[in-house]
């Protein structure tokens, strides 16, 4: 039971690692993100990056390096939560 929990739980983390990871280099490309997936890719992730940009300034007014520093701590969460469950079981 652990074990599939676990590897739920790291699957959905990968899905959400390389959705953010798309979206960023969606912005590489112009009006990429105006299509279907671009929309809903803003939706999905938007909310967990838009905190990041708060606090993270761009480098020179044009490197968001924030989307980096959000995915560090998303794979500290992963591991984190993962920890937890395991001690409690």
């Amino acid at each position: 039971m652990l074990a599939e929990i676990d590897t739920i739980l790291r699957l959905l983390f990968n899905i959400y690692f390389y959705m953010i990871i798309v979206y960023v280099l969606m912005s590489w490309l112009p009006n990429l993100r105006e299509n279907f997936i671009g929309e809903l890719l803003a939706k999905l992730v938007e909310p967990y990056l838009s905190p990041f940009r708060r606090f993270i300034p761009p480098i020179f007014g044009m490197l968001d390096i924030s989307p980096i520093v959000a995915l560090f701590i998303l794979q500290f969460a992963e591991e984190g939560l993962i920890a937890i469950l395991h001690l409690l079981w």
